[in-house]
């Protein structure tokens, strides 16, 4: 097997080359920035051979794709009909994509969020291509949007504070993509991937606090100050269709699989134990 992943500069895509090359299989890393990859979270192993592959620019595909026969495929929209037909003719029979669970949702052809994966999603359907489909939840990371806050203040602004998720953990998402590239007898399925229990966001916050060895206070604020506060991070219609997702999950918990041991064969990792292996982020 000769696996493309896509996306190296993410934790994702960069943990799953060095799984793949940690577990004897041939792989090659690709990024739209190739020459940035020495500053990603997780370094590649050494040897590992790093292509260009810009998932909205069809000149790339040719020579990343080159002997490939699987692919780890972020869901870029942009160019992906070209980027299929590329893989087809270099002779790629499975592609694993990296969705989402917001595909699962009455409204995802219109949400902005969910979007972009089910158009990807559409696109692997009706194509030859055997297809896999990764759809996790909410990140363990996304606790990073707290951080710069909790350093400077100790506090967390939150428009719903009693708002439900079940946070994965980037590895496990890493390890799950790891196994259905190896396992024939997995592919062709869709796996909704999330943490091992559903917390709400001021419960994340306590988690954090207790990792990061000091206090945060959570606080309350409106809809409209919190989108004030994200406005120069998040467009209007994605700070919308968050405030939407917080709106439903408020005082109603989060849906969780076992899909990741199914997969890997270990619980998913926690919360908490991912805030104790980032709590420096959470510090002065």
């Amino acid at each position: 097997m000769h696996t493309l992943v896509t996306g190296c500069r993410g934790r994702i895509g960069s943990t799953l080359v060095s799984l793949l090359h940690r577990d004897g299989h041939t792989v090659r890393a690709a990024s739209r920035t190739p020459g940035d990859l020495a500053a990603t979270a997780t370094a590649l192993p050494t040897g590992v051979p790093v292509v260009t592959c810009d998932l909205g620019d069809p000149t790339t595909f040719g020579a990343a794709l080159d002997g490939v026969d699987s692919v780890f495929l972020y869901a870029d929209p942009s160019g992906v009909d070209a980027f299929l037909a590329a893989a087809e003719s270099a002779g790629v029979d499975h592609i694993v994509l990296l969705s989402s669970s917001s595909v699962l949702d009455p409204d995802a052809r219109d949400n902005p969020i969910a979007a972009s994966h089910h158009a990807v999603e559409q696109a692997l359907t009706a194509s030859p291509l055997t297809t896999t489909l990764l759809r996790p939840g909410a990140f363990a990371s996304n606790a990073y949007q707290w951080a710069q806050s909790v350093r400077a203040h100790g506090t967390v602004d939150l428009p719903y504070p009693n708002s439900h998720s079940s946070p994965i953990d980037s590895t496990d998402i890493a390890e799950a993509a790891l196994v259905v590239l190896t396992d024939p007898r997995l592919r062709g399925a869709a796996y909704h991937l999330t943490g091992p229990e559903s917390l709400t966001a001021a419960e994340q916050v306590g988690l954090l606090a207790a990792a990061s060895g000091r206090p945060i206070t959570v606080d309350t604020v409106t809809g409209a100050a919190w989108k004030e506060s994200m406005a120069a991070f998040l467009p209007e219609p994605v700070a919308d269709a968050l405030l939407g997702y917080a709106a439903a999950s408020d005082g109603s918990p989060a849906e969780v699989t076992g899909e990741v041991e199914k997969l890997t064969g270990h619980p998913a990792r926690t919360f908490a134990v991912w805030a104790e292996e980032h709590a420096a982020a959470f510090r002065p």
